[in-house]
């Protein structure tokens, strides 16, 4: 996973007229993971493109899934109209995202992941979507943090009215919803847990 993950950063590029903020060709691997932040203030003034959205989709597809199933469905508000109606369905992180230019849906189809020929394969069952779900969305926000942006992943949503808004088939999970833009402000860093409290060697 981390010769992908390392493939995924060395593909980074992008040129979206905020030069002085990309930090796509400076950033190592390491600084990558220390500088991306769960953002809660975005800078209006900075808008990023359809086809900069398009290349995150396509680092998140190098994510690895269960027997590559690729259950993970992303459904991008860029509009105005569609970006005004998420931020209404998202509870208490409405004003924290309202700058952010792009806002996306992350979903994962239900019996892929988990299952072989229909049948669940463990204890875990759809889990493993959730899990596959997880690790695309990584990619995804790693890959952001390298061409300069900025995200916040939302557990507080309305799954109801996202479905109704972007026709989200009663087979997809409804998981979480990405803020994407550009910092206004430095986010600090929230302490980590000692490793030791985490890790066991055996």
């Amino acid at each position: 996973m981390f010769g992908a993950i390392m493939a995924l950063l060395s593909m980074t590029s992008c040129n979206n007229g905020n030069s002085s903020e990309n930090v796509t060709s400076t950033l190592s691997f390491d600084e990558v993971l220390t500088s991306r932040r769960s953002v809660r203030n975005y800078d209006a003034s900075k808008k990023i493109t359809e086809a900069e959205v398009r290349d995150l989709i396509k680092a998140a597809q190098e994510a690895p899934s269960w027997a590559n199933q690729q259950p993970t469905k992303y459904y991008v508000a860029i509009s105005e109209e569609k970006l005004a109606a998420v931020q209404d369905m998202v509870g208490g992180n409405k004003e924290r995202i309202k700058n952010a230019p792009i806002l996306i849906v992350s979903t994962f189809e239900r019996g892929k992941s988990g299952f072989f020929q229909g049948n669940q394969t463990n204890e875990v069952g759809d889990g493993w979507g959730a899990y596959d779900n997880g690790l695309s969305n990584c990619y995804l926000i790693l890959k952001a943090r390298a061409m300069g942006f900025d995200t916040l992943i939302m557990g507080m949503r309305d799954a109801d009215k996202l479905r109704e808004l972007f026709t989200i088939p009663e087979n997809e999970t409804i998981m979480a919803v990405i803020a994407l833009g550009y910092r206004a402000e430095e986010p600090s860093r929230p302490e980590r847990k000692n490793l030791d409290e985490i890790v066991k060697f055996f």
